[in-house]
Parts: structure tokens; C-alpha cells; sequence
């Protein structure tokens, strides 16, 4: 009997030691993982179709997880606070990246192993760059893509209307803001009400608000650019005298207009032609407005919306591994002119778009090189003055400027509330 138990737990002891030393194989034998966290599946498309194929034989697995705009920084926010279970890699929208920049969680890309800076520093645009340096001047994110923004106008109604659908000779038409107005002044005259320089005065804000020679921001303290006084006389004067739809954008109605007739155009960055007006520019009977009948001119100034930044969590483990990532989709050239052909996407590497731009052709907006335009313009951006609250101060602003153009508000009051709202939102910044 003592027999058969010493016999027992000699089993059950080799039966602990295999299962230890086997774990400690499987231990071995698992791969490290390079995890990345994206609000867009372009990240994800990147990765396997692109950066995989090209590095078949990596010694760590990559994962990447795509998680809904809407609910990205409620979970990035958790994960960076306790440091548990961040990203290696993480994107950050142009809405928000400013947000993240100086909060302790980002890796410099000019030290720790691999240095890219200096080679983003003479292939990109500096407006892409300046987004993502902190107030420290080091460098903390890079992105693939540029966003500058423009007008984009049906031709058949410029033809009508105008005299011309030339994007050089429109531009004159729309060259400012007052030129703008008075362009929609002849637009609504001639066809008797019918068409609308734009479906809604609210695509103006990006482009006022890439104007600004001042931030929202200023050493603590707000500050109202002179040119927020021009934005709502602007919006007051379309809409007293009638010249949009009176939607508001990413609405129904605004998204409605893209098909019809009644608006003459919309202001919208590079993505808006793939992601926003191709897919919107159908009627109901399944005929488009796209039938070369699209083009694309500056407008009165410019101006850039959204972009994809991507950032190494200074914590990582596999910083080397995360950099490397993010230099190949930044920097890699035959990556970059593949995405291009791919997509169409506008890329932030001048570089690459000084070598590629000639070879665009785009069927939607009548044979018209987009590419071009876009390349050159992009480096009259100016994000320097970009903060990581503009997306809420922008919201705010925009509740008075509608408040004020319907005639619920005089300026003053409007003004006034306005600035109330960004303190209740905001207690630790100087109101007056």
C-alpha cells in the first residue's frame, strides 16, 4: 500500500516536471508580438497586403486591431493611464493627434534605437510633421498621407452659369471669400433659386479655421482670430441671402445634394473625392452625376482636414520593431507609389509625389490630374497652429455661428456664449 502511493507521487511529480519544462518550451517557442491599434482599416490593408508580403520572414507576429472612430480614445486612454495592454503602434486621428502629443505616452523618432526623423524631415511635407512635433520640438509621429483640402464643382453648372468649367478659370470665382459670395450671388440669380454655391455655409468653417494666423490657444489663454469675426459675416451673408441648401455637413440632405443639381459645389480634402463624393454622386434611378462632370480648384485659401498619423508607445518593448513599421509606411518608396496607384490616396512623401504626380488621371473629375493640384498646394499648409482641443473648440463655435446666421443671436451674445461654453468645457484655460 505504501508502495502504490510512493508510486503515485513519483507520477504525479514527473507528471508536474514534464508540464513545466513542456510550458517553458511553448514559452520559447511563441512568437513576439508587434500589436497596432487603428481607427481605419487602411492600417490594417498596409500591413497584410503590403508590409507582410514584403517581410515574409519577421520573427514576430503583428496584430492589428481595428477599432471604431467613435469609441478609439475611450480605449486608448485606459491603456495609456495604466500602462497595461498599450499598443506598440497606435494611429491618431488629425482630429485628436495633438491630444496625445504631449502626454508623456509617445516615442521620440529620432532616438531609441531606430532614427527616422531626419530622413521624414527631407522627404515630407512640413505641415505633416509640424502636426505631430511636441512643445518640446521632438518629433512623435508620422503619417503616409496628405490631406490639403479644396472646392470641388460640378462643370456642367460652371459651363452654364459662368461661362467656363476650366479649374484654372473657376478658380477665379472662388479666388476669396468676398469673390465666393459673389459667385454664389450669380449662381442663385441666373438659375432663378435653383443652384447653391454650396449645400451647407458649415463646409466653410475648416477653411476659415485653417486661415487663423493664431491658435484657439495662446499660453493658456483663448484667443478669437480676427478671421472667426469674417467667418460669421460670411455665414450671415449666405444665409440671409439665400445661397446654400441651408443643410448641415455630413447630413442627409448634404450627402443628398451630391446627386442632384442644386449644388453648384463642397469643399473637401483628398480623401472626400474616394470616401465622400464618388459614393454620393448617384440619383435615385441609379444614374450619377460623375459622368466626367466633377473638377477640382483650390478655392479661397488653403487648407487640410483629417489624416492618419502613426505613433510608437514610448513603453514598447519592440520600439526598434514599431519604428521600422512606421518607416516603411512613411518612407518606403515603392510601398508609397504602390498605395498611390492603388488608391489614389494623396502621399505626404514629396518626394515620391514629385515622381508620381504626372501620371494621374482621374475619370470622375473629367480627366482632370488632381494630383497635380494637390502637390501644389500641399506645402502651403500650415498646421503649427493646430491644438489637441480644436475639435471641441471648433464644435462649440460652430453652435453660435449657426445661431448667429439663422438670426437667433446678435454677434456680440453669440461671441459671448461662445466663450462661456469653452470655459465650462475648459475651467483651467483663461477666458476674458
Amino acid at each position: 500500500m505504501k508502495r502504490t502511493k510512493k508510486l503515485s507521487l513519483l507520477i504525479l511529480v514527473l507528471a508536474m516536471l514534464v508540464s513545466i519544462f513542456t510550458g517553458c518550451s511553448n514559452k520559447k517557442d511563441e512568437k513576439k508580438e508587434l500589436v497596432v491599434w487603428t481607427f481605419t482599416d487602411e492600417i490594417e490593408k498596409i500591413v497584410n497586403n503590403y508590409y507582410m508580403k514584403d517581410h515574409p520572414d519577421l520573427p514576430y507576429d503583428i496584430v492589428v486591431r481595428v477599432i471604431p472612430n467613435e469609441q478609439y480614445q475611450t480605449k486608448l486612454d485606459p491603456v495609456f493611464s495604466t500602462g497595461k495592454g498599450a499598443p506598440d503602434v497606435f494611429a491618431l486621428e488629425g482630429a485628436y493627434a495633438k491630444k496625445y502629443l504631449d502626454s508623456g505616452y509617445l516615442a521620440s523618432l529620432a532616438a531609441d534605437g531606430l532614427n527616422i526623423e531626419g530622413k521624414l524631415i527631407e522627404e515630407q511635407y512640413p505641415y505633416v510633421l509640424d502636426m505631430m512635433r511636441g512643445k518640446d520640438g521632438v518629433l512623435r509621429g508620422a503619417t503616409f498621407q496628405a490631406t490639403p483640402g479644396a472646392f470641388y464643382y460640378r462643370r456642367s453648372l460652371a459651363e452654364q452659369y459662368l461661362g467656363t468649367s476650366d479649374p484654372a478659370q473657376v478658380q477665379q470665382y472662388v479666388k476669396n471669400f468676398s469673390t465666393f459670395i459673389a459667385t454664389g450671388e450669380q449662381l442663385n440669380k441666373q438659375s432663378n433659386g435653383k443652384v447653391k454655391i454650396v449645400s451647407s455655409f458649415s463646409d466653410l468653417y475648416k477653411v476659415f479655421y485653417a486661415a487663423r494666423t493664431s491658435p484657439w490657444i495662446v499660453d493658456n489663454k483663448l484667443i478669437i482670430d480676427s478671421k472667426i469675426d469674417e467667418l460669421m459675416e460670411t455665414t450671415k451673408i449666405l444665409q440671409e441671402k439665400k445661397l446654400t441648401n441651408e443643410t448641415v455637413e455630413w447630413s442627409e440632405g448634404w450627402f443628398a445634394d451630391m446627386s442632384g443639381d442644386s449644388a453648384f459645389g463642397y469643399f473637401l480634402p483628398t480623401w472626400g473625392l474616394s470616401y465622400v463624393l464618388k459614393p454620393n454622386a448617384k440619383k435615385a434611378d441609379g444614374s450619377t452625376t460623375s459622368e466626367n462632370d466633377w473638377a477640382v480648384t483650390q478655392g479661397p485659401a488653403p487648407y487640410f482636414s483629417g489624416g492618419t498619423w502613426l505613433s510608437v508607445y514610448d513603453k514598447s518593448n519592440m520600439k526598434e520593431e514599431a519604428k521600422a513599421l512606421v518607416e516603411y509606411i512613411t518612407s518606403n518608396e515603392d510601398f508609397l507609389k504602390s498605395w498611390a496607384k492603388d488608391t489614389g490616396d494623396f502621399l505626404s512623401n514629396k518626394k515620391v509625389v514629385e515622381q508620381i504626380k504626372g501620371d494621374f488621371k482621374e475619370d470622375f473629375l473629367g480627366g482632370q490630374n488632381h494630383y497635380e493640384l494637390f502637390a501644389s498646394h500641399a506645402g502651403d499648409i500650415d498646421a503649427s497652429i493646430v491644438t489637441g482641443d480644436d475639435g471641441t473648440i471648433g464644435g462649440l463655435l460652430s453652435e453660435q455661428v449657426i445661431a448667429y446666421a439663422l438670426g437667433e443671436k446678435q454677434k456680440e451674445q453669440a461671441i459671448e456664449d461662445f466663450k462661456l461654453a469653452v470655459k465650462n468645457a475648459f475651467p483651467h484655460y483663461q477666458v476674458e
